[in-house]
């Protein structure tokens, strides 16, 4: 992995924001990030969500798995982060913004790949 500075993400979500546009309770936000279906970091000193990792108002139907592949290759939160916004045009500018459209499939083949 590339030391250099991503762009990150465009925008944050916070954790009651977010309860709200998923539909669901600020508990059951909490435990989707325990159960490492959704990332959550600490931005601007409270616990946000990067807003590209939630389209309309579900997570992004490949993040959990994505999340599983890096984490399982020994990725930190933050390092997983990085990962996703690390500049690649190949994908739709980076992971993150991949695992939203037709690049989906490469992105997650790009994670699975981090573990050998």
């Amino acid at each position: 992995m590339s030391d250099s500075v991503t762009a990150g993400p465009a925008a944050w979500v916070n954790l009651p924001d977010l309860s709200e546009k998923l539909g669901v309770s600020i508990s059951k936000v909490h435990q989707m990030i325990r159960d490492g279906h959704l990332l959550a970091l600490k931005h601007d000193g409270v616990r946000q969500v990067p807003a590209e990792l939630v389209a309309n108002s579900t997570v992004l139907k490949h993040l959990p798995g994505i999340l599983t592949l890096l984490r399982d290759a020994g990725y930190n939160d933050e390092e997983a982060l990085r990962w996703l916004y690390e500049p690649d045009p190949t994908v739709d500018g980076n992971p993150a913004l991949g695992l939203g459209g037709d690049r989906a499939r490469e992105v997650k083949r790009r994670a699975q790949a981090l573990g050998f």
